[in-house]
């Protein structure tokens, strides 16, 4: 039907300073990431957690290769740098 059920699942990665939340996707059986915490949509997908954890780390490796050729600041890296504190 129109409504796929899916079920956000209490798991978040880590990467390279990079974040995710996951969700399983019932009916296709897979589960869903989604990079938070960036401008830009950053989505991978795995049918277990290895599968999951390589199509992260790929997604956010792309992610900063295609940063870095097109000279792309990443405001979130950046942001994290800058100490709010003196």
């Amino acid at each position: 039907g129109l409504c796929k059920p899916q079920y956000e699942v209490s798991i978040m990665l880590e990467y390279k300073g990079y974040h995710a939340k996951v969700s399983f996707d019932e009916e296709d059986g897979i589960f869903i990431g989604e990079v938070f915490g960036i401008n830009d949509s950053l989505n991978f997908h795995g049918r277990s957690a290895d599968e999951l954890t390589t199509s992260f780390h790929d997604c956010v490796d792309n992610y900063l290769d295609v940063c870095a050729r097109f000279q792309i600041i990443d405001i979130q890296i950046y942001t994290r740098a800058i100490p709010l504190h003196p």
